[in-house]
């Protein structure tokens, strides 16, 4: 992996001007080396990154417009603009874009470890089988939960 270069990464691009469809969502990369990646996401209302955990990275994300629901090791929360999110490795979380508008963030995980590979095969699956998509994510060190028992 490449060590990350110094300078500006303008507003509304992205490395090597990467746009990744990802199950209805965009993210822009927009940095990338061993120790660190971050991608600016945009969330339409109504999408959702299922509850996972990620065992071998720290994940962050800043709020810069709308709502994010979360749940966080079980618990229910939401995030606005200016929060920061902690999502520390081996924590299940998921994230859910609930309201009328829709989210825009930065996300980060420390290391970066195999997460930017797994958005190159998640990139424009469209409606692809959700057990694909857990196997792919887990030989990429994403472990997605199953859905909770219906009672």
């Amino acid at each position: 992996m490449k060590t990350m270069p110094p300078g500006v990464m303008e507003a509304g691009k992205g490395l090597d001007d990467i746009s990744w469809n990802i199950l209805g969502q965009t993210y822009v990369p927009k940095a990338l080396c061993e120790d660190s990646f971050s991608w600016h996401a945009f969330m339409p209302p109504g999408t959702m990154v299922p509850p996972h955990i990620h065992p071998e990275q720290d994940e962050f994300i800043y709020m810069l417009e709308g709502k994010l629901d979360l749940i966080l090791d079980g618990d229910e929360d939401f995030a606005e603009p200016g929060d920061l999110i902690r999502l520390p490795r081996g924590i299940p979380h998921g994230l859910f874009s609930n309201g009328p508008r829709p989210v825009k963030c930065l996300f980060w995980v420390t290391p970066s470890r195999r997460l930017y590979d797994l958005f190159w095969q998640l990139n424009n699956m469209g409606e692809a089988d959700p057990a694909e998509i857990v196997a792919m994510s887990a030989k990429h060190e994403i472990d997605f939960l199953p859905p909770p028992e219906e009672g």
